[in-house]
């Protein structure tokens, strides 16, 4: 496993601005990859810094907020501050991203055992369902600066 995390680094985390939400995602899973590069073009504001789960930067950050960093296999969005995961992270997400997505937010509504139990079926076949990479996700050269170590 270090030598995947030593493949998923980046090399612009000193670029984090603290404003910025930080979406950390498992960079080998195809469907994680997907959401980036799907949030990616529509995140007009530059909002988001990205990570991968495997990274350094990634793990110590998780540490930062006392999460075991080597069981942590969800979506994280840490926002001013406060950390987010599985359903609510991707709600939060989906709101910051704005437009006709952040009316998916009133899915916060359902209970968070309904949401989570959702998200943890999937999360669960995912590799099966969608693949999995060998490497992380590499960004393309306009994007670099928005993925973090």
């Amino acid at each position: 496993m270090a030598n995947l995390a030593a493949q998923c680094l980046f090399s612009n985390a000193k670029k984090q601005v603290p404003e910025k939400s930080i979406i950390l995602f498992d960079g080998v899973c195809n469907m994680c990859g997907g959401f980036v590069k799907f949030i990616l073009p529509r995140d007009h504001k530059s909002q988001f810094v990205f990570g991968s789960l495997q990274s350094t930067g990634a793990q110590q950050l998780l540490l930062s907020f006392r999460q075991p960093a080597e069981r942590m296999t969800t979506v994280v969005l840490i926002e001013h501050g406060q950390l987010y995961v599985k359903s609510d992270a991707v709600l939060r997400i989906l709101k910051q991203m704005g437009g006709g997505w952040a009316l998916l937010y009133s899915g916060i509504i359902l209970p968070l055992w309904i949401r989570d139990g959702l998200y943890d079926l999937i999360a669960k076949h995912r590799y099966r369902l969608f693949g999995k990479k060998t490497s992380c996700l590499v960004p393309r050269p306009e994007w670099k600066d928005r993925f973090m170590d």
